[in-house]
């Protein structure tokens, strides 16, 4: 068993955004000024996280690879994980919030198992667990390394965190990260681990909902925002940079393309903007492929992820790369498929070498 430098504290909304919220004159700034504080203190003890990395873990040894879910409540509270109160093959508590936390993490096991014959974050059966009414008014979702973290949202601004399943596909992921590619969290390898989450978040919810890549909708958080905002979700992956555009929260500052690319030390060096660009490439690959997205493009990159070649602190160029040779090896050079990530790419502004 290998050690490493543990994942990084990786919420769904960006503290640039939550920045914006607490400077506002909204009466819920004060919650999301205290959700900047927890995240700060979640980023000081992520230390205490291990990390292992697929390559180095051993086969599995069970046989029947099930689900194995358990939701605790933290009661508004910061203490982790808090009581439980269901778990796996249990009924409904009648708690909307525990109840969809429950569902949210079957359906990204399901997927994963069904898709990719992946069992569960870790491909060794690692339990999944979720926390719901973590703190008072607390504005995020999180994975800790080891488990799910819902808030329950400002009610102004942001509403709970448990009813969007690409939420909890996009955290969840980050465990898969975390045992396989151990992308970097910072500048463009924490931008392409972020896009990666948001990819197969979104994957979670087209597969749940029987879509294909063309009926997507393409958005991240679609429904955390409260009707009082002026925007669609936290993130597009079609339109990077048109997700929301909010008098109190600011217009969405993601990219579309390398010519917009930030150059920025906030946010582990722009990780939650400059996703936008891989994004946009997934969505153009997937869209332009056909089909469902996790037989396209989506296969292609979990090739990519899971593979032992792949730099933990791989560039936008070294990634996309990466996926022409992996669409290359599944598909057959001069593919349709591997000509359209390579496109994909170009379209976006970063050269890749076939």
């Amino acid at each position: 068993m290998t050690s490493a430098p543990s994942p990084a504290f990786c919420g769904i909304v960006p503290p640039h955004l939550l920045s914006r919220l607490a400077g506002s004159g909204l009466h819920v700034a004060d919650a999301a000024r205290r959700t900047l504080t927890a995240d700060i203190r979640h980023r000081l003890t992520r230390g205490a996280v291990p990390w292992v990395g697929e390559r180095h873990l051993a086969p599995p040894t069970i046989v029947e690879r099930r689900d194995d879910r358990a939701i605790y409540d933290d009661h508004d509270t910061e203490h982790l994980p808090g009581s439980q109160v269901r778990a796996e093959g249990e009924p409904t508590t009648g708690d909307q919030c525990a109840d969809e936390a429950y569902d949210g993490l079957g359906a990204t096991f399901d997927f994963y198992l069904k898709v990719y014959d992946r069992w569960s974050v870790d491909g060794q059966g690692l339990p999944l667990k979720g926390t719901v009414h973590y703190g008072v008014q607390y504005d995020n979702a999180f994975w800790n390394g080891s488990q799910m973290v819902f808030g329950d949202g400002d009610g102004a601004v942001f509403g709970r965190f448990t009813g969007a399943v690409d939420v909890i596909g996009h955290e969840l992921t980050h465990g898969v990260t975390q045992y396989t590619a151990n992308l970097v969290y910072n500048g463009q390898s924490g931008a392409l681990n972020e896009s990666v989450s948001d990819c197969f978040g979104s994957m979670v919810k087209q597969y749940q909902l029987g879509q294909d890549a063309a009926e997507a909708d393409w958005l991240i958080g679609a429904g955390l925002f409260l009707p009082a905002v002026q925007g669609v979700a936290l993130r597009s992956m079609k339109d990077p940079g048109t997700a929301y555009d909010d008098p109190h929260l600011g217009k969405d500052p993601q990219p579309a393309a390398m010519s917009g690319y930030v150059d920025t030390t906030d946010d582990d060096g722009g990780v939650h903007i400059n996703s936008g660009i891989p994004n946009r490439a997934f969505y153009l690959a997937a869209t332009d492929i056909g089909g469902t997205s996790w037989e396209g493009a989506g296969a292609v990159w979990y090739d990519v992820i899971t593979s032992p070649a792949l730099p933990a602190a791989s560039t936008f160029a070294t990634f996309g790369t990466a996926t022409v040779h992996a669409a290359e090896s599944r598909f057959g050079p001069g593919s349709r498929q591997a000509s359209a990530v390579a496109a994909a790419w170009r379209e976006v502004g970063v050269s890749v070498h076939a």
